[in-house]
């Protein structure tokens, strides 16, 4: 295709770099839950605690590490030292013997998304246009989807293998992390992309005005969103609660991501020739829709399409949404931008956790999910109300 052949070169390579590092991650992430709870013991709220703390924490970094790659005009050695940590703290869940273990591999894992996120995500637009922008995005999570549906069905062969072994999923997953690093070190070129003269603070309340108006209302429905979007934890402790058998759980993440990796890219060049927002909106509906069928699923027929479904989701929404970013701040200040989104996405996963972690021990897995429910629905209220075209 004509589209994907004439986009530009980083595109590609940072794409390839994603599908690595979430081979990587994924393959542990989509087991880590069941480890948590079979093997160490911990509780509900203790898995929804670690990873709120891990991601709310850690998004701190995010808007820091976008305004340094603005400040500077460097972006590349940003995104290298995010994805070089992740990797290192990788070791950490294969030793791991109590549930604080895994706490800090955790964090230090997104202590290296938090750094790399925001300086990745304006490289991309540094090397794009209006134009060909939905699509390079779309570009980029597909690929980063494959390996995000690659991770988990590597993970259910190695515990189909190796009698659920979950420290030697956890091992090997070291392996395309490092080749994800290497590949970013050689590959990504920024030499040609201009550099501020005169480089400003691009955290002073000023440059943060010149945002804009409609980024500011995305920001806030991000932040709404994201408040009733808990982690995918409760997702896979759903699946196994309602049937699905242990060893097919990692499975209901291919299915996720496959329908995700599938759906990014024809939805990116979509956004190019009908405009982005409708778009966004759909795949927010979609959302609120499949939280309240995970709420009232009573069968594992039904939960392997929602899990489908919300990959669509996730196609419709994740990279549309930094495409409009992209559109509509200042080129000086992308990464400010992208770091402050992600900021604001990541302060809500916390509160999120936490709250599905209360309600489904003290009411009901059915609470929490119309919770989430519910507040994707007020996030897309605030949208229609405030988005000018």
């Amino acid at each position: 295709m004509k589209t994907l052949t004439n986009l530009p070169r980083n595109v590609w390579i940072l794409g390839l770099v994603s599908l690595l590092t979430d081979i990587s991650s994924e393959m542990i992430h989509s087991v880590l839950p069941l480890f948590l709870v079979s093997a160490l013991g911990a509780n509900l709220p203790t898995v929804g605690a670690i990873e709120g703390i891990a991601e709310s924490t850690a998004s701190l970094l995010k808007v820091f590490s976008g305004a340094l790659s603005d400040y500077r005009g460097k972006r590349k050695e940003l995104a290298l030292a995010g994805y070089g940590l992740s990797a290192l703290v990788k070791p950490l869940f294969a030793l791991a013997m109590n549930p604080f273990w895994v706490l800090m591999a955790r964090f230090g894992d997104r202590v290296g998304k938090g750094i790399r996120v925001a300086p990745r995500d304006a490289l991309v637009a540094d090397v794009t246009t209006e134009e060909n922008r939905g699509a390079a995005y779309g570009l980029r999570q597909s690929l980063d989807t494959v390996g995000a549906f690659l991770g988990p069905l590597f993970a259910f062969a190695l515990l189909s293998l190796s009698a659920q072994n979950f420290r030697l999923v956890f091992s090997l997953a070291l392996i395309p992390g490092f080749l994800s690093v290497g590949l970013l070190a050689v590959g990504i070129d920024e030499s040609k992309q201009p550099k501020q003269k005169t480089p400003t603070n691009p955290l002073k309340w000023s440059a943060l005005a010149s945002l804009g108006r409609d980024y500011w209302c995305l920001v806030g429905v991000a932040l709404l969103f994201n408040l009733g979007n808990s982690s995918d934890a409760f997702l896979l402790l759903r699946a196994k609660q309602v049937g699905i058998p242990t060893l097919q759980i990692p499975l209901t993440l291919v299915m996720m991501n496959l329908a995700y990796s599938l759906s990014a890219y024809p939805v990116g060049l979509l956004s190019d020739r009908i405009g982005r927002v409708g778009l966004l909106t759909v795949g927010l509906s979609l959302h609120a829709l499949v939280y309240f069928g995970f709420a009232l699923a009573n069968s594992p027929g039904l939960l392997w399409g929602l899990f489908a479904l919300y990959g669509l989701h996730l196609g419709m929404s994740q990279g549309v949404l930094l495409a409009i970013v992209a559109d509509r701040v200042p080129a000086r200040l992308r990464g400010t931008a992208f770091g402050t989104i992600n900021l604001a996405t990541g302060i809500a996963l916390l509160p999120a956790s936490l709250l599905a972690g209360f309600l489904w021990q003290e009411i009901s897995p059915q609470a929490a999910f119309l919770a989430g429910s519910f507040l994707a629905v007020a996030a897309i209220a605030l949208l229609m109300a405030n988005y000018r075209p």
